[in-house]
């Protein structure tokens, strides 16, 4: 806050004011001196008036003498103290400049007397210095002493009416404009100072308070190697009450104090000391992190800094390296089973793989767990978790220097045996293996049943890599898994031929789809009542180029396993639509979608693009769905079966009675009919047990408003039988031939098959 009438702050306008009332001494001096002149002007020239002068100049100065002790003992001053004072101030030194005046106008005019002049010349010069060094601190009292006391000795020269002191007196005048100028010259000055001052106390200040609040210690040596600067953090880390008590120590003193504190060991003072020494010296920065003997970890760093002065600053870093490590761990361990991931195996056997004998032989084991899905789907991850845990505790126990367990990633495990005579000692170990994990295991209060697969290789180290070997052993459990599960195998070259060839094919086959290579034949499917085909099932079939005829039983697993399946479903749908237009009104067309088209609205918008591509009225086209679709989301699936339903198209559930068949399909879908799967006809005409399930599977379907399809008739004795007893809307089967072209279909769509009538013949006589 700045003092108005001062321009200056008004901490320094009070510091002023109170340096007014220093050193009284001073002006106790000068009132007897000013007193004496006067009463040596009585002497010489005999008049009483200057007794008078010089009692009143003794009187005005013992009065500012006492004044001033009297503010001396105020303390110091407030602003409105200051203000105060200086009044005071300014009525002695008033009182005290106009007697000094008055004394020299006196002299030069009233009663002029030689003596009197030179001794008011004395006076008053010698009162002009002690204005400014004395009054600098109040330009009022630097004006009116100056005028009080200038003025008047100027105006008594002038009044002599000589010429020469005419002169003299107004050479005298602009010695009021010097004086209160320099006064305020010797102000500024100091005001300028005590600022620069304050400035800089509040920059140590600052300097000092972000010293001792760092988070970690700080010492500055000075090129002597001595500490000059310390914080309280490094006073606190070394046992110090206070950081002055480091100043002037060695670098050396303050680590073997580190020593005594426990921040250092002995055995690093030396190394410690040689690199922060040298670091100095060169002139670079350099960072070193010790272990203190209590566990805690330190970083020291040094730094060099200005005017050749090194800094050193360490600070507690245990809580970094704790979660630098658990980085570390995450990066390289599973967070589930807490065994290595894939990359920490990788690398660990890499490197075990690198060292030894190159000749000796090594393993590897892939297990996988059989149906662990259907764990996670029935119930639920947490369970999966669970189980996935308690196998890896067993695996874990067979982990050692020599034999590395790892979790691969879902439920797939994998270990490395650094060294094995021969397969006879695999074998050995991998049966204790199976021996020890399957069984079951308490997880929640479930008691889970553990079975595995594996697939195992065995090589020489020199021959092989980590890759090369792990890409072995899936081909291997790939065969297990292929050959029923719950087994393991030990790779074979052959796999890695079957393999490429498999490979081969699935590229083939993606070529195949981007160039519309596949083709669509459509099986027959004939109502019983007219024996004429109603429908069929559009079928896709792959001619490859060399290998000839692929079967769907190999290419459609394939595609989905390359995530094409639903490329061959549009296909299929758009070459079904396209060629049903084509035939008589009465025959429709039926397309399988997989359980992968139901994962996306996306299912809707194909069919109804197909649909409008084509021209096909939307009755004639049915859509089959399978159970699978249904497990994978039901209440989705219902969604996209329900706005396919809207469009027109007819729904179908196909192959019912077939895996996890559930009757509350029927009535919760929105289905026009029920494809029975073939597995019900196999044996009905050996088995009146089949027949009467069939039998019941069928009424049931039609009295929920749906029709019946049965599929896999491929007998004329199943035909009549199924006539009689069961009477179906619909029969599909290898007993109408084999699936036909769209030509074929639109040649056969008005033949009656010609055992028709005997059909109703036998219908008649079971009658």
């Amino acid at each position: 806050m700045k003092n108005t009438k001062n321009s200056i702050p008004d901490d320094i306008y009070a510091g002023f004011i109170r340096s007014l009332f220093n050193d009284p001494a001073i002006l106790l001096i000068g009132a007897f001196c000013h007193g004496l002149m006067g009463l040596l002007t009585w002497y010489t020239s005999g008049e009483s008036i200057y007794i008078w002068l010089a009692s009143a100049m003794l009187a005005a100065g013992l009065y500012r003498y006492f004044g001033i002790l009297r503010g001396q003992k105020v303390g110091p001053f407030s602003v409105e103290m200051a203000r105060k004072w200086e009044l005071r101030y300014l009525i002695g030194g008033t009182l005290q400049a106009f007697f000094m005046g008055m004394f020299a106008f006196v002299a030069l005019v009233v009663k002029p007397d030689p003596f009197g002049e030179l001794a008011a010349v004395a006076v008053i010069m010698g009162s002009t210095v002690t204005i400014v060094g004395r009054n600098y601190g109040s330009a009022k009292m630097v004006a009116v002493q100056t005028f009080t006391v200038v003025l008047p000795i100027a105006l008594g020269l002038m009044l002599k009416g000589e010429y020469p002191y005419v002169a003299l007196g107004l050479f005298i005048v602009p010695f009021i404009y010097i004086i209160t100028r320099m006064a305020g010259h010797v102000r500024e000055v100091l005001f300028a100072a005590i600022s620069q001052e304050k400035i800089s106390a509040r920059i140590a200040e600052r300097f000092d308070r972000a010293l001792n609040t760092m988070s970690h210690g700080l010492v500055m040596l000075s090129p002597e190697g001595r500490v000059v600067v310390a914080n309280s953090e490094a006073a606190k880390a070394l046992q110090f009450q206070r950081p002055d008590r480091l100043l002037g120590r060695s670098l050396r003193a303050v680590l073997m104090r580190g020593v005594a504190g426990g921040l250092l060991s002995y055995k690093d003072v030396r190394y410690v000391e040689t690199q922060l020494t040298r670091a100095l010296g060169e002139g670079r920065d350099r960072k070193l992190q010790i272990r203190s003997n209590n566990g805690r970890y330190y970083e020291l760093s040094a730094r060099a800094g200005n005017d050749q002065l090194g800094v050193i600053t360490f600070e507690e870093i245990t809580a970094r390296v704790e979660a630098e490590e658990r980085i570390r761990h995450m990066a390289r361990f599973d967070s589930l089973t807490n065994l290595p991931n894939r990359g920490w195996f990788h690398e660990l056997v890499g490197e075990l793989m690198a060292s030894g004998d190159g000749s000796r032989h090594c393993a590897i084991v892939v297990f996988d767990l059989d149906d662990f899905k259907t764990v996670n789907d029935t119930l639920g991850h947490p369970i999966g978790d669970g189980m996935i845990c308690a196998v890896a505790e067993k695996l874990a126990r067979f982990a050692s220097d020599e034999v590395k367990v790892s979790r691969f990633g879902g439920d797939e495990f994998i270990i490395f045996f650094n060294r094995v005579s021969g397969e006879a000692e695999l074998t050995a170990l991998i049966d204790q293996m199976f021996l020890d994990l399957q069984g079951t295991v308490d997880v929640q209060g479930h008691a889970l049943k553990v079975q595995l697969s594996a697939g195992t290789v065995i090589s020489r180290v020199r021959e092989t890599d980590v890759d090369a070997m792990i890409v072995k052993a899936d081909l291997a459990l790939y065969r297990a898994k292929e050959l029923g599960k719950n087994r393991w195998c030990l790779f074979e070259s052959t796999m890695d031929a079957e393999f490429r060839s498999r490979q081969t094919m699935k590229a083939d086959l993606r070529s195949a789809v981007e160039q519309r290579q596949l083709r669509v034949v459509y099986q027959p499917i004939v109502a019983l009542s007219t024996m004429r085909i109603a429908s069929c099932e559009a079928l896709c079939r792959w001619d490859h180029p060399e290998l000839g005829a692929i079967s769907p039983g190999i290419f459609i697993p394939l595609a989905e396993e390359i995530g094409i399946i639903a490329d061959i479903s549009t296909f299929v749908l758009e070459q079904a639509c396209a060629e049903c237009v084509k035939w008589p009104e009465s025959v429709s067309v039926s397309v399988n979608l997989s359980a992968k088209d139901f994962h996306s609205r996306d299912v809707v918008e194909k069919v109804r693009a197909a649909l409008d591509q084509a021209g096909l009225a939307p009755h004639r086209l049915e859509i089959e769905v399978t159970e699978t679709a249904l497990l994978d989301d039901k209440s989705s699936t219902r969604a996209f079966l329900e706005e396919l339903k809207s469009l027109g198209v007819r729904i179908a559930l196909d192959d019912f009675g077939t895996g996890y068949s559930s009757l509350s399909y029927l009535h919760t879908l929105p289905l026009d009919k029920v494809k029975i799967d073939r597995s019900f006809v196999i044996d009905i005409t050996q088995n009146e047990r089949s027949l009467i399930l069939l039998t019941k599977v069928c009424e049931l379907s039609r009295g929920l408003g749906m029709l019946v399809t049965i599929e896999g008739v491929e007998t004329f004795e199943q035909l009549k039988l199924l006539a009689g007893a069961v009477d179906p809307d619909l029969v599909q089967g290898f007993l109408f031939g084999a699936a036909l072209t769209s030509t074929g279909i639109d040649t056969m769509s008005n033949m009656t098959w010609p055992f028709a009538g005997e059909l109703r013949a036998a219908a008649r006589s079971q009658g």
